[in-house]
C-alpha cells in the first residue's frame, strides 16, 4: 500500500472516534450557552440543563450511559472541571 493509501485508511479509522471523543479539562467549548451546547452535542452529549453562575457555567450532560457535570469558564470558554454524577451514592 502506498503512503497516500495508508493515510486514507488511518484517517477513516480515526475520524469516527473523534466525533464521540469525551472532552477533557482545558478543552475550549465556547463562552456562550449556544456555543457550549453545540460543541458538546457535536461530540455526542445530550444536555439536560445549563446553569450560568457568576464564575462558571455548569452543564449537566449525558454520554454513553453516564451523567456528567461539566464546568466551563465564562471568560475563556475552557472546561475547568468535569464530575461524573454517580447515582449509586443516592441509595
Amino acid at each position: 500500500m502506498n503512503k497516500i493509501g495508508k493515510l486514507a485508511v488511518l484517517a477513516a479509522c480515526v475520524t469516527p472516534g473523534l466525533a464521540m471523543a469525551q472532552i477533557n479539562i482545558g478543552h475550549v467549548l465556547g463562552s456562550s450557552e449556544a456555543d457550549i451546547r453545540s460543541a458538546l452535542e457535536a461530540q455526542g452529549y445530550t444536555i439536560s440543563e445549563v446553569e450560568t453562575e457568576q464564575d462558571e457555567i455548569e452543564i449537566y450532560a449525558f454520554l454513553n450511559g453516564k451523567n456528567y457535570e461539566i464546568e466551563v469558564s465564562p471568560e475563556t470558554g475552557a472546561v475547568i472541571e468535569i464530575e461524573l454524577d454517580d447515582d449509586e451514592d443516592d441509595s
